[in-house]
C-alpha cells in the first residue's frame, strides 16, 4: 500500500510517500509560505531536492501542487494519483476523545474542531488540511494519527491537575502529552533491539529537541510523560520555560507592565535555554559558546541537563524500576555532551557510558556499555513512518470489516 503522510502547520505542509511493503521513502518535501508566496521542496528518493516558487492561496493548492509533482512524467514517483491507497495525517490534539489512531469521517472532524481550544495554534490548519485532500481525493480513506493518543493510558493520578475537579470536567484542564507518536514508536523500537516485546520492558523515552518532552513506557504504555495540557509543561525547552511557579507570570506582567498574552509570548517564544543563555535556541551555538567561555551559556546547559535528569529519575521510582533509557530527535540524537552529562547521574543503577557515545550523530547504537544492568540508546525516531503504519492498519481492519458484512449480508 502506498500512503500518502501529511502534517499541516497554519502555512506549512510536509509530506511523504510511503510504501507500506518495504516501508520505503519515495518521495518527500514541504510546501512553505501557504496564503503568501508558497514555495515548493520535492525529494525524490536518492535524488536531489527540487524547489521552486508556486502560487498556493491555501491549502487545497498546495496539495494539488505536492500530488503535481509526485505524478510528473519526468520527476514523479507514482504514475497517477489513484495509486495512493490510503492518507495519513498528523493530528496535534485528540482530548480524551481518541486513544488511538482513527478514520476521518465528518463526525470525527467535527469532534476534533471542537478541541480547537485545547490546540489553537495546531488543530485548525490540520483540519483544513485533512479537507483539502478530502476535497481532491474523495474516494481515499483518510486517518488521523494523534500526537496525544499514545499517553491516554495514564492513570488518573498522574494527568489530573490539583485544581477544582469542575475545571477538568467542564474544559477537560490535565495533562495530555504530546510527541506520542514518537515515544510510541521508540518505545517499541526498544523492545525489538532488546529482542524483548515490549509489554516485557520499562523504558524511559527522551524526545529532546527544540520541544521537548519525556514518557515513562511500561509494558508498552504511556504512564507518565513530561508535557501537560499544552507543549509548554515540562522540560526547559529552545525557547519554552517548561515548569516554573505559576506566580511568575503574573509577578512579570506587573512588574513590566504587560498584558497576559505578552507575558505567554515570553514565556513560550523567549525563555528557555534562549532566555537563560542569551545566545541560541539551538544547542550547537550553546556548545559552541559554552566551548569559548560563555558562563550564560553553559549555564543553559546545565540546567537543561539537570531537568532532563530530574524527570527521569521520577520516571524510574513511578515504574519501579527501567531496563532502558533512550534518546531521540534533534537533541537526543545528535548531542553526545547531553546525552554523557545526563547519563553519569545513573551510574548508582549500574548503567555504563560507552565511548562510542561520543561519536553517534544521528545513529540507532546503544550507548551503554554490554554489561551495564540499565540499557542506554539513541534511537533515531520515525513520525511519518509510525503514521504511516498506523494508517495500514486502520485501513486494512475497516476493509476486512467491511468485507464480512457485505458477505454476511
Amino acid at each position: 500500500m502506498k500512503v500518502l503522510v501529511i502534517n499541516c502547520g497554519s502555512s506549512s505542509l510536509k509530506y511523504q510517500v510511503i510504501d507500506s511493503e518495504t516501508e520505503h521513502v519515495l518521495a518527500k518535501g514541504l510546501c512553505e509560505r501557504i496564503g503568501i508566496d508558497g514555495v515548493l521542496t520535492y525529494q525524490p528518493a536518492g535524488q536531489d531536492k527540487i524547489k521552486y516558487e508556486a502560487a498556493m492561496p491555501a491549502h487545497r493548492q498546495a496539495v494539488e501542487l505536492v500530488l503535481k509533482q509526485l505524478t510528473d512524467p519526468q520527476n514523479g514517483v507514482l504514475k497517477s494519483i489513484d495509486e495512493i491507497e490510503a492518507v495519513g495525517h498528523r493530528m496535534v490534539h485528540g482530548g480524551e476523545k481518541f486513544a488511538c489512531s482513527t478514520l476521518l469521517d465528518e463526525e470525527v472532524l467535527q469532534t476534533v474542531e471542537d478541541l480547537n481550544d485545547l490546540a489553537p495554534l495546531h488543530n485548525p490548519p490540520t483540519l483544513v488540511g485533512v479537507r483539502a485532500c478530502k476535497e481532491i481525493l474523495p474516494d481515499t480513506p483518510m486517518v488521523g494519527v494523534f500526537d496525544t493518543a499514545f499517553h491516554q493510558t495514564m492513570p488518573a493520578s498522574a494527568f489530573i491537575y490539583a485544581l477544582p475537579y469542575e475545571y477538568y470536567e467542564k474544559y477537560g484542564m490535565r495533562r495530555y502529552g504530546f510527541h506520542g507518536t514518537s515515544h510510541k514508536f521508540v518505545a517499541q523500537r526498544t523492545a525489538e533491539i532488546m529482542g524483548k516485546k515490549p509489554e516485557d520492558v520499562k523504558v524511559i523515552v527522551c524526545h529532546l529537541g527544540n520541544g521537548a518532552s519525556i514518557s515513562a513506557v511500561d509494558g508498552g504504555k504511556c504512564v507518565e510523560t513530561s508535557m501537560g495540557l499544552t507543549p509548554l509543561e515540562g522540560l526547559i525547552m529552545g525557547t519554552r520555560s517548561g515548569d516554573i511557579d505559576p506566580t511568575c507570570i503574573e509577578y512579570i506582567a506587573h512588574k513590566e507592565g504587560i498584558t497576559l498574552e505578552d507575558t505567554m509570548q515570553i514565556i513560550n517564544k523567549k525563555s528557555g535555554v534562549l532566555g537563560i543563555s542569551g545566545v541560541s535556541s539551538d544547542f550547537r551555538d550553546l556548545e559552541a559558546a559554552a566551548d569559548e567561555g560563555n558562563e550564560r551559556a553553559q549555564l543553559a546547559l546545565d540546567a537543561f541537563c539537570h531537568h532532563v535528569v530530574k524527570y527521569i529519575g521520577s520516571y524510574i521510582a513511578v515504574m519501579n524500576g527501567v531496563d532502558a533509557i533512550v534518546f531521540t530527535a534533534g537533541i537526543g540524537e545528535n548531542a553526545p555532551l547531553v546525552r554523557k552529562a545526563v547519563l553519569g547521574h545513573f551510574k548508582y543503577m549500574g548503567l555504563e557510558v560507552d565511548p562510542i557515545n561520543d561519536s553517534i550523530h544521528g545513529d540507532e547504537c546503544m550507548i551503554s556499555t554490554a554489561d551495564s544492568k540499565v540499557k542506554a540508546y539513541v534511537i533515531p525516531t520515525n513520525e511519518e513512518l509510525a503514521i504511516c503504519r498506523d494508517t495500514v492498519e486502520i485501513v486494512t481492519k475497516k476493509t476486512i470489516e467491511d468485507v464480512v458484512k457485505k458477505v454476511l449480508g
